[in-house]
Formats: C-alpha cells, sequence, structure tokens
C-alpha cells in the first residue's frame, strides 16, 4: 500500500494545508517519508459534521452488524501484513517481536468488543413493568438501557503505535458503544497511523456504514487537538500521554458552553512495595525482575515501576546492590522519539542534581542518538515526604528506592502518593499482616494491585483496570482496557409508558435480542434456547 501523505475523513482522502510533519527514525535520527500536511479548523469542521449526520444512524446498529464491523477491523489490519510492522519500526525503534505482539493485541480487543456488543450486558436494560392497580398510586411502564454519547475524538498515544493509538482501546470501545471516532493521529507515527486508518475506512466501506464512523485527521501544533475537543458535536475525548497534554484537553472541554468528559490517562509512577519477609527470601529474583520490568520497552509503558518502598535493612541494601550490578550492565535502548529522550534526560538530570536522592547505579552508554540510559536513585523516607519532586514521573527507565524506618513510614509514603494505575505487594506468608494493613490507603491510590508480580504487561480481558485516581487518569471511576471501557462513552435512558411499537428493540415486551435484564428489580433468567 503506497502511503500518500494525507488525511481521511470519512471516506474521502484529503490534503491537510498546515505546517507539515514527517516521521522520525529514532534509531538513525532519519526524516521518512512522505511528508503529512496538518489539518485546519475547516477539516475539523468537515469530520465533525460526517461524524454527527451518521451517529443516529450508527448508533442504533444492529448488534451484530457492529460486532462484525469491529471484527472486520482487525481483519484489515492484518491483512496490511509486514508492511504495517516495518512502518511502526521505522517510526518508532520498536522491536519487531514488540510490535508483532502490540497487533495481536490490538485485534484480540477488537474482537473482543466484538463479542461485548454480541452479549448486549453493556445495554444494562432495566423493566419496571406497570402496576396500574398499585395502592396509593399506580405505576407507569418504565423501561432503561444505555445509548451512546455522540462522536468521540480520540488522541492517538506515542509508546502504543498500535494497541493505544488509532484502532486502539478509546477507538475500539467507542465504536463498539455506538460512537462515531474523530481520530487525531500521533505526530510521532503519521505512517503507522494512515495504515491503520485505512484498514478501518475499509472496514467501514465494507460493513455498508455510513461515512462518518470514522475519520483520521493530522497536526503538528494544538490547533487540530483543540478544535475537535471544542466543537459542540464531539461528546467525549480519549486521550493517553503527558499530563501537561491532558490537562489542556480538559481545560478545554471544561470552558465549552456544554463540558464533556475527557477519559485521560496522564502520569503514574506505580509504586514496587517489598515487605519484609519476601526481601529477605527472595533478594536476587527481586533484583531480577524488577530490572527487568523497569527496562523493558526502554521504560516507555505507563506501568514502568518508578517508585520502590521498603524496610531498611541488610536485605535491601543487598537488594540495591543486586539492582545496581544489573543495571550497570543494562545496554542503552533507543527511545520512542528525540522529545522524549530529550525529556527522560532533563528529568534524571533533575534527580541527579536532587540533594534528597543519591544515584545507585546507570546503564551502559549508547552508540546512536535517542539511547536511554537505565538510572536507579536511592532516598530516605523522610526526604521523599519532604520532596514532592520526587514523585515526578520520568518516562523512562528510571527509578526511586525510597527506605523506611518502619512499616509506619512505609503508610505515610504510600500516603503521600498521588493517584497510580497500579501498586504491587511483593509478599510471603510472614508479611500478610503489614500488607493487609496497608491494603486500605493502596485501594484508594491505584486502579490495579498485584501481588508478586511485576505492573508492567497489561492482559486484555474483561477484569482488567486501567485507570486510577488523577494524576493516573481524569476520572478514576473508569478503565481504558476491558470490556468495562465501553462504559465510558454511554449514558442511560428511560422511556416512560411507550407503545411497544416505539420502543428501542432491546426494550420490546417480547426481548427479541434475548438479553439479560433487570425484570422488575429481579435478573430475568434466560433460557437455554436464548
Amino acid at each position: 500500500m503506497t502511503l500518500t501523505g494525507h488525511m481521511l475523513i470519512g471516506q474521502h482522502i484529503v490534503a491537510g494545508n498546515r505546517e507539515a510533519i514527517r516521521g522520525i527514525n529514532p534509531a538513525t535520527n532519519a526524516t521518512l517519508e512522505p511528508a503529512y500536511a496538518g489539518g485546519s479548523a475547516e477539516h475539523v469542521e468537515q469530520a465533525c459534521a460526517l461524524a454527527w449526520a451518521a451517529f443516529d444512524a450508527y448508533r442504533e446498529t444492529p448488534l451484530n452488524v457492529r460486532a462484525e464491523f469491529l471484527e472486520s477491523i482487525a481483519e484489515e489490519i492484518e491483512a496490511l501484513g509486514d508492511e504495517l510492522i516495518e512502518r511502526a519500526m521505522a517510526e518508532t525503534g520498536l522491536p519487531r517481536p514488540r510490535l508483532l505482539g502490540e497487533r495481536g493485541r490490538t485485534c484480540q480487543q477488537l474482537r473482543m468488543f466484538a463479542r461485548t456488543v454480541r452479549a448486549g450486558e453493556w445495554l444494562d436494560v432495566r423493566v419496571d413493568n406497570a402496576q396500574p392497580n398499585r395502592q396509593p398510586m399506580p405505576r407507569s411502564d418504565l423501561r432503561q438501557r444505555q445509548i451512546a454519547l455522540g462522536p468521540v475524538a480520540v488522541f492517538g498515544a506515542s509508546n502504543f503505535p498500535l494497541a493505544f493509538s488509532v484502532a486502539g482501546g478509546d477507538t475500539a470501545s467507542a465504536l463498539a458503544a455506538g460512537c462515531p471516532v474523530i481520530v487525531k493521529a500521533h505526530s510521532a507515527h503519521p505512517g503507522t497511523s494512515e495504515l491503520v486508518g485505512r484498514a478501518v475506512a475499509q472496514a467501514v466501506k465494507t460493513c455498508g456504514l455510513p461515512d462518518g464512523v470514522f475519520s483520521l485527521l493530522c497536526g503538528s501544533g494544538r490547533e487540530v487537538g483543540i478544535a475537535l475537543v471544542r466543537d459542540p458535536r464531539i461528546k467525549a475525548v480519549g486521550f493517553t500521554g503527558s499530563r501537561s497534554g491532558g490537562l489542556a484537553l480538559i481545560q478545554a472541554a471544561q470552558a465549552r458552553p456544554e463540558p464533556i468528559p475527557v477519559y485521560a490517562e496522564m502520569s503514574s509512577i506505580n509504586p514496587v512495595l517489598l515487605f519484609p519477609a519476601a526481601l529477605q527470601k527472595r533478594t536476587q529474583a527481586l533484583a531480577d525482575g524488577f530490572v527487568a520490568s523497569l527496562t523493558l520497552g526502554a521504560g516507555q509503558f505507563c506501568t514502568n515501576p518508578g517508585l520502590v518502598i521498603a524496610l531498611k535493612s541488610t536485605a535491601l541494601d543487598s537488594f540495591i546492590a543486586a539492582t545496581a550490578e544489573r543495571i550497570k550492565n543494562s545496554p542503552a535502548q533507543t527511545m520512542l522519539t528525540p522529545a522524549i529522550f530529550n525529556a527522560y534526560e532533563s528529568a534524571v538530570n533533575a534527580l541527579a542534581d536532587n540533594t534528597r536522592a543519591n544515584v545507585a547505579a546507570v546503564g551502559q552508554i549508547g552508540s546512536g542518538p535517542n539511547q536511554g540510559q537505565a538510572q536507579v536513585f536511592v532516598s530516605d523516607a523522610a526526604d521523599f515526604l519532604a520532596d514532592h519532586n520526587l514523585q515526578g514521573e520520568a518516562f523512562g527507565a528510571a527509578s526511586l528506592i525510597v527506605q523506611c524506618a518502619s512499616v509506619d513510614e512505609m503508610r505515610q509514603v504510600t500516603e503521600r502518593l498521588e493517584g497510580q494505575l497500579t501498586a504491587t505487594l511483593h509478599l510471603d506468608d510472614e508479611d500478610l499482616d503489614h500488607a493487609r494493613a496497608l491494603l486500605p490507603t493502596l485501594e484508594r491510590k491505584a486502579g490495579r494491585l498485584l501481588v508478586n508480580g511485576w505492573p508492567t504487561g497489561v492482559e486484555v480481558c474483561d477484569a482488567m483496570v486501567h485507570g486510577g485516581p488523577f494524576p493516573a487518569t481524569s476520572d478514576s471511576r473508569t478503565t481504558s482496557v476491558g470490556t468495562a471501557a465501553i462504559l465510558r462513552f454511554l449514558r442511560p435512558v428511560c422511556y416512560q409508558d411507550f407503545p411497544d411499537s416505539l420502543l428501542p428493540t432491546a426494550l420490546k415486551h417480547a426481548n427479541p435480542l434475548h438479553l439479560s435484564r433487570l425484570l422488575d428489580g429481579h435478573r430475568e433468567a434466560l433460557t437455554n434456547d436464548e
């Protein structure tokens, strides 16, 4: 497939008229062709008008049609073959196995949402039948379902060019909910975005859906993104990226005459708590696991373990020494973009200059551009509690080990933390009482709690929560991974005393979709035939 350097507005290939962006190979700093001229407010207007025109028809598509559409997107992405992988490798510096796995995850979550759509449980149908003879007052017939919010703006992520980008989790869950999607492609991988965008557009065409169900825009500055968020036809935003970027979108969304939700995943340092017995018994294994998780993908994961909390002890001294040895032998890795590399260098230099933190180890120096070195720092709990800057996220393979004088001091440190995507507990049976005492705090601080594992790696499944209190996400009630992600783009509507002929199919008396319903306060049991 020949890359055009153009945007997609519905089924139309459109050239931009603003400053062009080009992909850059971070391993070489070579500029990639073609150039992608940025979109303007006029292009946003066109895409939003198409999305709004498509909305009412798309949100009422039969469940099987919408599910087949999601499956068709997965098939079209897979049909791109090695061309997609090679372009993504060139634009991100990520290795082939990582991108093959990410493509598989992307297609898996599309098919997972297809299954979810068919099941229909997300409609959350509730029926309270009329009680005309109820005393002292009769009750009307009341029926509730969830409907799509409206067109959604999705911002592609830098660190996941497939799974959190054009056809990633935000797009998949919004389309599953019945929302048209307009994607703002990330400027770091415009070619990858075009390839996936054309796959989605082809699926729209194959399934006979309205043109405005999907559009893909580009832009080097803020014009396209802010115009999207401010457009009155956009009803929600999905974003994965920096805290500053997320806050800018939230501010724009809240300043609208009609404020809208922004589901932004932003900043997390994902604390790891090492309890005494576990640390004593598994010092070397914990150091192995920690460094492997820290350096995975050059540390460019939102679940990167950026903070370790443990009691001062000879076992902790051994853990720090073992970690330092492994870090010193860790090769430098190519980071996603020159900008991300520069931001990482700035963050670790600030830590190195901070008198409340000491450098424990630095990884090997790279031989090419944008090579991030792993770094580990050590601080005492009192210094950590005194300096909020030590909580800052260094997006890369950097972590801070905090030494505590007591379990109570471990609790004080966790209480002082901002919201997190994850919190990890490494423990043995002897540590259970200590862990139990800290668990309420950790539940308040994080969206996913792990025992004796490492936070990198987010399973795409029904039970997953990839969210957490601010600033991990802008809305702690939601997740951006897993089937519950669909709930972000829905709202409830109640239908009172409607004739059956006017009711939506999901709410009709005969339950033609065979949905699980809450009927007069009781969960309705479906027969085997249904």
